[in-house]
């Protein structure tokens, strides 16, 4: 069984300490490969090489830089099938479902960094008495990349863009769930040595990179409480951190939509992915009048995503990535059923191998369950139905979480009134519109940092000023 490794300054080495971990493929819980369990002795020489090359590739030309990258972007588009295939294999997406998400990955890689050449790290403000001000924005140094298992390619890809075209290095530390993908990507790298960087493992290497000395920036995406260690890491250093943590992102549904498209909007929402995404559609409130011909089309929506390996075809469910991820949503189903939910699809896993678990509709559910509190990441679609679309914004917006926000509506009053949700991003009539130009910064427990567009490039830069006066003064 292969065992992997990390890439230190373009060579590919073992790591310094003592423990492997299994990467077990979900769908048939056999392990395809051992990863380290990671060290600070890997961390420290991953950081030392990132440190060392940050002034040569901060020195190149910014178009020199945009043009690396776009070219390993190139590379890693040639290689999607593979990197899809391989994401099956570690976490149980559908290699047709990865694919879309790579390729959309990989020119989000290219149109981030190609924002950099109309970004502003250098602008001159003239002063009426004839002096001026250069504002220059400079890069950071060594940055880190500390990346979530269920979009092991996409979110790596995500965050470097504006980190590397910035000027900046990176040491880049996956899940250790889902390290087989990010493995292969840097395989693929074209870069100067050193200036990308990879370290594997669990705590072990996650703990002793976000709170580096000599890291001056962590992108973090994960939990909340991992990212509250990482936040107190950074802060004891008064360094940066943008993070990206939970979400229970609610859907609103307003009377007068078309329930049977918005039910199949939603179950896609709620069930992509096997509904291991940060912004899944977990909490859905329905206005009465549209109610019971949403639910019934939810229904038989979520009966057609069909569980399976997912290099299988027609696969639309692949399974969770572990037995702890299907406990969480076994316990949240439980307690819902409990206290006077009704399973109205699913709630029954298959038999055999696999951490499967089917697309499932709850009604009957109140504030008061776990599945309307806390994260599931999971195929759970729980319905509210409400009096009115204000009460439905109203519930929605009661959350500790603020990451994402979907809402089903004609009404252009009401279209306005969404906004009031406190999240990073509202979406109206689309889950997951927009384009590079979008930017957020999540809300309560769900993170901070605003990144996207010109705050991407705001967080991994650090500005001064540069006062010209006119003449001396006598």
């Amino acid at each position: 069984m292969k065992t992997l490794q990390n890439l230190i300054d373009g060579i590919w080495e073992d790591s310094l300490g003592d423990t492997l971990l299994d990467v077990v493929n979900p769908a048939t819980e056999n392990a395809v490969a051992r990863a380290p369990g990671g060290c600070r002795d890997d961390v420290d020489r991953a950081v030392a090489a990132a440190v060392q090359a940050q002034p040569a590739w901060a020195a190149l030309l910014l178009a020199e830089r945009v043009a690396w990258i776009s070219a390993w972007a190139d590379v890693v588009a040639e290689h999607a099938d593979e990197l899809a295939e391989l994401e099956c294999r570690e976490m149980g997406k559908p290699v047709g479902i990865g694919r879309t998400f790579i390729d959309g990955a990989v020119a989000g890689l290219k149109a981030s960094a190609g924002q950099a050449l109309s970004y502003g790290f250098e602008e001159t403000v003239a002063h009426d008495d004839g002096g001026s001000t250069r504002i220059l924005r400079h890069p950071l140094g060594a940055t880190a990349v500390i990346t979530p298992w269920n979009f092991p390619v996409t979110m790596v890809l995500g965050a470097l863009g504006p980190l590397l075209a910035a000027g900046n290095t990176v040491v880049v530390k996956p899940s250790e769930k889902s390290p087989l993908s990010a493995v292969r990507l840097f395989e693929l790298l074209n870069l100067p040595p050193g200036v990308v960087n990879l370290v594997l493992g669990d705590a072990r290497a996650g703990g002793p990179l976000a709170e580096h000395e000599q890291i001056q920036l962590v992108h973090f995406t994960g939990s909340v409480e991992a990212g509250r260690k990482v936040g107190a890491g950074t802060g004891e250093r008064l360094h940066r951190a943008v993070l990206e943590l939970g979400g229970k992102d609610p859907v609103v549904v307003d009377a007068g939509v078309d329930p049977r498209a918005t039910a199949a909007a939603v179950a896609f929402g709620a069930f992509i992915n096997t509904g291991q995404i940060c912004t899944s559609m977990e909490r859905i409130y329905v206005h009465e009048e549209v109610a019971d011909a949403f639910v019934e089309a939810l229904v038989e929506a979520a009966g057609t995503y069909t569980m399976g390996d997912g290099h299988d075809e027609g696969v639309m469910m692949g399974p969770l990535v572990d037995e702890r991820q299907r406990d969480i949503v076994r316990r949240h189903v439980a307690d819902a059923v409990e206290r006077g939910a009704t399973i109205r699809a699913g709630g029954v896993e298959p038999a055999g191998r696999g951490f499967f678990y089917p697309a499932t509709v709850l009604t009957g559910v109140d504030e008061s369950m776990l599945v309307m509190n806390e994260e599931t990441f999971g195929p759970l679609a729980p319905v509210v139905v409400v009096p009115s679309f204000a009460a439905g914004i109203e519930r929605a917006s009661r959350s500790r979480f603020g990451l994402a926000a979907t809402v089903y509506t004609d009404d252009p009053d009401h279209m306005a009134a969404a906004a009031r949700i406190p999240a990073g991003v509202v979406w109206i009539n689309q889950w997951q519109g927009g384009g590079p130009e979008r930017l957020y910064e999540p809300a309560g427990d769900s993170g901070m940092g605003a990144t996207g567009a010109v705050a991407a490039y705001d967080a991994a830069t650090r500005p001064s000023s540069v006062h010209i006066a006119a003449r001396l003064a006598s």
